[in-house]
């Protein structure tokens, strides 16, 4: 049986390796994909975009575990069947419960991997992930002046050049508009050539210009068209621009920190606990406030005509003069106002906070189901494998696709019925128990050797079929 051991395993391990790393890299691309526009054109370190690839490649492992083990359990169990290996080991004594148990226990301990993943690994590569994308995207693009273009990345300043040269450096016809005081004041550099360069830590940008003019002219103010434009002639200014916030800076660890996404399980139980308990509070600050509204407007009642000796309020009101009864349901309608604004207001304030919970919810379920769908996904995939028996990559493929696509839209319907409170947070597991029936019964028509899965036998019953009602046409 050892040997046998060794080839399941061989034969397993393989497919399983190879599709987490295809799983991996495909999630990746989709994440360069859409988030390209932030990335180009910044002048980014090959380190700094390294650092953000892998941090997200991290966040992708719970997502690519799963669908890894399920294409990998099809892919052998159909490769055994195509090759007749698995009949060979069927004739030989070993069931296929036998045949799946290597595979199994591979499938258990990946599911053990995947919730410590998720549980210590994935918090702090998502902070990592989420504080290097936030510094990149809000880092300026690189300076970059090209010919006959306006620059205006550089505050307070406009920059047109007509011509540069090879090196890059060197730029002809310089036209420098600052509007650093304002647009009350007007004050234009001219070049006829001057060189661009950085200081060695990047913070500033140094034009050395030459043979050129500085104009300097107000345009508003009580005096703006007694004071003269003035021009100033020079063959050499060295002009220095602040570009520090062109620069890479990393922001504070702490920024991110709290965020569900990066909070580990018991973590995640103490903070709904605390929301949890903030929301009663809630509850009862309104009903407080509710309270102390009604016992005010009784008072006001009581107190504006003698209401002792009368035990129906719309007996009351009609004895009372018409001025105070005005005055009583002008009040009431007052009060009614404020409380209705009262209620909308506490009642966004709810919602969002429920909300709030809920996404904790989700995140503490999502550790579990994610985990747990590395073993439901293999006793799904194995058996399917063995009845279609089908290897290679187009079946098991195909078949992995489908069942991860319809595995992850019930997950994101359930998710979302979570997010808006329409189920309670256990609904994150709906995927879940889907899958558990289908499963068993994929492993009962597997070790049973039943053939109502079985492709072949379909064709073989269609192609009887077929001939009966050619036979019986032609009689």
């Amino acid at each position: 049986m050892k040997k046998i051991d060794k080839l399941i395993l061989k034969s397993f391990l393989g497919p399983l390796l190879l599709t987490f790393a295809i799983a991996v890299f495909v999630l990746l691309m989709q994440f360069v994909w859409k988030y390209i526009d932030d990335l180009v054109g910044k002048g980014l370190e090959v380190g700094v975009i390294a650092e953000l690839l892998l941090y997200a490649s991290a966040t992708f492992v719970p997502m690519a575990l799963p669908i890894s083990v399920l294409f990998a359990s099809i892919m052998t169990m159909g490769n055994f069947g195509e090759k007749y290996e698995l009949v060979a080991m069927k004739a030989g004594g070993i069931s296929v419960r036998r045949i799946m148990l290597p595979m199994a226990l591979v499938a258990l301990f990946m599911t053990g991997i995947a919730f410590y993943f998720a549980n210590n690994v994935l918090p702090v590569a998502m902070h990592k992930y989420r504080m290097t994308l936030y510094d990149i995207q809000r880092k300026k693009p690189a300076v970059s002046i090209r010919p006959s273009e306006y620059y205006d990345e550089i505050d307070g300043y406009v920059i047109r050049v007509n011509g540069k040269d090879p090196d890059g450096r060197t730029m002809r016809d310089i036209i420098i508009y600052d509007h650093t005081q304002g647009i009350n004041r007007t004050n234009i550099t001219v070049a006829d050539h001057g060189n661009m360069q950085t200081t060695p830590d990047d913070k500033y940008l140094v034009f050395t210009l030459y043979d050129g003019y500085s104009y300097s002219e107000p345009t508003e103010g009580e005096d703006a068209a007694k004071r003269p434009l003035t021009s100033i002639g020079f063959d050499k200014q060295i002009l220095t621009f602040d570009i520090s916030d062109f620069a890479f800076k990393k922001s504070d660890e702490n920024f991110f920190s709290g965020h569900y996404q990066m909070l580990n399980v018991a973590q995640l139980d103490s903070s709904i606990n605390s929301l949890e308990g903030s929301m009663v509070n809630r509850y009862v600050e309104f009903r407080d406030m509710t309270m102390n509204k009604l016992r005010a407007y009784k008072y006001y009642v009581d107190h504006t005509e003698d209401s002792s000796s009368y035990t129906d309020i719309e007996q009351w009101l009609s004895d009372t003069n018409k001025a105070t009864r005005e005055k009583i349901v002008n009040h009431a309608k007052s009060i009614a106002f404020n409380a209705q604004s009262d209620i909308q207001s506490y009642t966004s304030i709810i919602s969002s906070e429920q909300e709030h919970i809920n996404r904790h919810w989700i995140e503490l379920m999502r550790k579990f189901t994610l985990s747990v769908a590395c073993l439901l996904l293999f006793l799904i995939g194995a058996p399917f494998g063995s009845i279609v028996r089908k290897g290679g990559l187009g079946m098991p493929l195909v078949a992995s696709v489908i069942f991860f696509v319809l595995y992850y839209v019930i997950g994101m319907i359930s998710e979302k019925s979570v997010r808006e409170d329409a189920v309670a947070p256990v609904g994150m597991w709906i995927s879940t128990f889907v899958f558990i029936p289908i499963g068993a019964l994929l492993t009962w028509q597997a070790t049973t050797d039943s053939s109502f899965f079985d492709l072949a036998t379909w064709k073989r019953w269609l192609h009887i079929k077929n001939k009966a009602k050619s036979r019986h046409g032609k009689s």
